[in-house]
């Protein structure tokens, strides 16, 4: 491929030069003989500066989206308007176009966006249909699982992905498309055939500023991001946000699929929720639907709604989405059980954000009520440093409302002390009049919490979910809250090798 075949499509200001190309890269470090670099300006640093160590590296041809650069002699060159855009062009380009091949589904939103995408990959696959998924906790491609460094990665390392799966059959990619993804087109090109909305509560102002500004970023999604508008809108209609998104996608001529529990073209009806899992009928434009998830309460109905409707936009029959749901049996740091035969629940969840936390203790009251328990909820969680402090104070009140004992502890302090994170939080938490207990050292706060847990009780430990490493002033520190919490509770006397055990030939009969 030449340096002008590499930049078709791309808003290019001016250039120079058409030398051969062996490859993309935005990071200097990795340019080798052949690449073309593209320096970009970042959130916190500037492409441009490492222009001279690509060239020395063997970059045959630069792409900057500085005015100020001037073009170097012994490389090809190119300006163009946005660097970002120009990345994703470019990578697109240089491995084929791959996500025009493939029929791609975003989900977008606050809360739900991993467990609806593993459901709609789930529904795919039972339709037998080859998938890859781009997501918060890993990436799959076609049955490889991959680490995920990023929810959405940047277009270069996602086109390598989509490429790589077409080359092996993949068919359909799922994707969780988050709102700085958005914001920083590292999405731009791709062709979404379906895009879902989940909700939209307080999260990552730090980064956006204001609610409205996090809802724009959002809306990219149904608006087409460099590309047509999405084929289908599955819009929650219980939100009002995803009301706002229906009128948007009507104008766009996208295909409107509603779903809420009690209303819209996917919903609920004769919900039963029990320890084990959730069964309910579901009401779709092709009849009713008998749905039994082993994920439990009415926040995972609406997933469960969201991957239906989404599925249903994809072509899936309704023996495949109703298979595809009971295949799930659960998605990696979502109400994840920690069992070494303890006499209470020790359950694991991503949860960390006020209205999250709201629905988990919700769900966790509702669990120990419905197992005939009269169990407490005990919470553990804590709050991210350099991240939206005003949300601290409303998680802590969330987190004491419902629950019956909080244990305030650290959760990714990054460059924060983590003692001023906690003040903050306790504020809300003492609004709330709970009992509580403060440990920053996020091992022994969960040795706190299950030390205080009573037969019949639930302990929540909420924040890290499927994260393996706690974030602080020293670095990344390795950090599993399963890990952290089975290791604990064979400290405290349960057996968790004949637990596991147990499990798994329960499982087998």
């Amino acid at each position: 491929m030449t340096f002008q075949q590499l930049l078709q499509g791309a808003e290019v200001l001016s250039q120079n030069g058409n030398p051969g190309v062996a490859g993309v890269e935005y990071d200097s470090r990795r340019v080798r003989p052949g690449i073309v670099f593209v320096a970009m300006k970042g959130e916190t640093s500037d492409g441009n500066r490492f222009i001279d160590q690509a060239i020395s590296a063997g970059a045959v041809a630069i792409v900057s989206d500085s005015a100020v650069e001037v073009p170097r002699p012994a490389v090809a060159w190119a300006q163009v308007l946005h660097g970002r855009r120009a990345l994703a062009r470019l990578s697109a380009n240089f491995y084929k176009r791959p996500a025009e091949r493939i029929a791609n589904t975003g989900i977008t939103g606050t809360n739900g966006k991993s467990t609806t995408a593993f459901l709609i990959e789930s529904i795919l696959k039972a339709a037998g249909r080859k998938t890859a998924l781009v997501g918060t906790i890993e990436y799959h491609v076609a049955g490889r699982t991959l680490a995920a460094p990023h929810t959405t990665p940047e277009s270069l390392e996602l086109n390598q992905l989509l490429a790589e799966g077409l080359s092996k059959g993949v068919t359909e990619a799922v994707m969780e498309v988050s709102s700085h993804a958005l914001e920083q087109q590292r999405v731009f090109g791709i062709p979404f055939d379906v895009a879902v909305f989940t909700n939209l509560t307080r999260d990552h102002l730090d980064y956006h500023g204001t609610m409205e500004k996090y809802f724009q970023s959002k809306q990219a999604l149904f608006e087409g991001c460099g590309t047509d508008p999405p084929r289908a809108a599955v819009l929650n209609v219980d939100d009002e946000h995803g009301r706002q998104l229906e009128k948007l996608s009507k104008k766009k001529s996208s295909v409107v699929l509603r779903y809420g529990l009690m209303s819209g073209d996917f919903h609920a009806e004769s919900v039963e929720v029990t320890p084990r899992g959730t069964r309910f009928q579901m009401i779709t434009p092709i009849g009713k639907i008998a749905i039994w998830s082993s994920m439990i309460g009415h926040v995972n109905v609406y997933n469960v709604l969201a991957a239906s409707a989404a599925g249903y936009a994809r072509g899936c029959s309704p023996d495949a989405i109703a298979g595809g749901i009971f295949d799930l049996a659960s998605v990696p740091g979502r109400f994840e059980r920690v069992d070494c035969a303890q006499p209470f629940t020790v359950v694991v969840d991503y949860a960390h954000t006020d209205d999250a936390l709201r629905n988990l203790t919700a769900l966790a009251r509702d669990f120990v009520a419905r197992a005939g328990l009269k169990g407490r909820v005990i919470t553990l969680f804590g709050c991210g440093g350099d991240r939206d402090r005003a949300k601290r104070p409303l998680m802590g009140e969330a987190a004491g409302k419902g629950s019956d004992f909080v244990v305030l502890t650290s959760d990714n302090p990054r460059s924060e002390d983590p003692l001023a994170i906690i003040n903050d939080a306790v504020v809300g938490l003492q609004k709330s009049g709970a009992k509580y207990s403060m440990e920053p050292d996020r091992g022994k706060a969960i040795v706190v919490a299950l030390e205080y847990a009573s037969p019949g009780d639930i302990v929540l430990l909420a924040g890290k979910g499927h994260e393996k490493v706690q974030i602080t002033q020293e670095g990344s520190i390795p950090f599993d809250d399963v890990e952290v919490a089975r290791e604990s509770l064979k400290r405290l006397g349960y057996d968790c090798t004949n637990a596991a055990k147990a499990g798994i030939a329960g499982k087998a009969t």
